[in-house]
């Protein structure tokens, strides 16, 4: 049980990362428009300028965190992470201007490039068949604190818009504390790597990565996987209430669905795949599996075959932690911190360009006057991009001590 302790923290870690967005996003809307005085329209303005906010401190944040976690040891980066995020949802409870609620999300963003260190830990207390299934535990774990913030966060909505805020500190801080119990370090001084700066940034940390044979162009899968997949979160709302006019408790309860299934696959699905298909069959799977569902779902006309559909469209999420696995196998255990450092920036640059591409081409297929009237556009765009990444894949071969 001990041996676990570290794990259950990781992962609970990463639940409670995605349990505090969760748990606040019911009432941004209704704070943002509380603090600035405004409407809704311009809620939303603000509530996308702070999400972009929060996504590009990722991005540049992500590899420093992780070379420092390679330099000064996980346990110290993840701890003091976890205090300031808690002391960061403070700040946003008790915000009275938007630019305190702009730093708030500056320092959540910082906060969250963590994800790099929890991966390297996992990494680093890992044997190399077991990182892909620990990498699908994690991503289990995303998808639990998913189902479960939003749910909470509408629950402590009746008392109050701070009051999720208020919840999510206090989240942060018991598993701060329980880190501090069972964390045990895992940089010794014969893995120990020297922070610079020259690899500590996003382009600088990748150029280092790739000089790892068969990096680059896995990384490049990693990412355009990435954009591809974010299509759902960006545009689910949209398409469904324009395609099959669903309110937002079906929509709400749809997510709920994909979040359970996420988890369940991640969590459950993931070891038996690698034991049965290797790392490259694994990701080959997943990705023929996410072409096809999003080719369906851009053509579907029934709401409820959509549902049925989730649980099938949920096996593609094996793919992520395997083609993670393989990279992670691919490095010395020295850039553990630095490769999962650019695969957060990864992640993150994705935050960023999805969602503006996908609504974009939302917008111009369903608008007053489109040419061509097609709510399912930004999935066939999606489609588009996860053939290149099957095409990318399949001509590139994985890693030898990873197949």
């Amino acid at each position: 049980m001990s041996a676990r302790l570290p794990v259950l923290f990781i992962v609970m870690t990463v639940v409670l990362d995605a349990m505090g967005i969760g748990l606040i996003m019911p009432v941004m809307p209704a704070l943002i428009a509380e603090i600035d005085g405004g409407s809704i329209a311009q809620a939303a303005i603000w509530g996308g300028i702070l999400s972009t906010v929060f996504a590009v401190m990722q991005f540049l944040f992500g590899p420093i965190i992780g070379a420092l976690s390679d330099r000064f040891g996980r346990r110290p980066v993840l701890l003091i992470s976890l205090l300031v995020m808690a002391a960061d949802y403070v700040i946003m409870a008790l915000a009275g201007s938007m630019w305190l609620l702009l730093l708030g999300r500056i320092i959540g963003g910082i906060t969250a490039a963590t994800h790099a260190t929890a991966n390297a830990y996992i990494a680093d207390i890992s044997a190399p068949h077991e990182k892909a299934a620990r990498f699908g535990l994690i991503g289990a774990g995303f998808g639990i604190g998913f189902v479960l913030g939003p749910v909470l966060g509408g629950l402590l909505a009746e008392y109050g818009t701070r009051a999720p805020f208020w919840a999510a500190g206090a989240l942060a801080l018991a598993n701060a504390l329980l880190g501090a119990l069972v964390l045990r370090e895992t940089v010794t001084d014969a893995i120990r790597r020297p922070f610079r700066w020259s690899r500590a940034n996003p382009f600088g940390a990748f150029r280092s990565i790739t000089a790892f044979p068969g990096l680059g162009a896995l990384l490049l899968v990693y990412f355009v996987y990435q954009v591809a997949g974010m299509v759902y979160p960006a545009i689910w709302a949209y398409f469904t209430t324009e395609r099959f006019g669903w309110t937002e408790a079906t929509i709400g309860l749809s997510l709920g669905i994909y979040g359970l299934f996420f988890g369940l696959v991640q969590g459950l699905a993931v070891r038996p795949s690698m034991r049965i298909l290797g790392y490259r069959g694994t990701v080959l799977f997943a990705l023929w599996v996410e072409l096809i569902s999003l080719l369906i779902t851009a053509f579907i006309t029934s709401g409820t075959l959509l549902l049925f559909l989730i649980p099938i469209v949920a096996l593609g999420a094996v793919g992520l932690p395997a083609l993670q696995g393989a990279m992670s196998t691919a490095v010395s255990d020295d850039a553990q911190g630095e490769l999962q450092g650019v695969l957060t920036s990864a992640n993150s640059m994705a935050m960023i360009i999805a969602p503006l591409a996908m609504t974009q081409t939302f917008a111009a297929f369903t608008r007053e006057g489109a040419s061509v009237y097609q709510p399912g556009a930004p999935f066939l765009l999606a489609a588009v991009l996860m053939a290149l990444c099957l095409i990318l894949f399949a001509r590139n071969s994985v890693p030898s001590a990873t197949r």
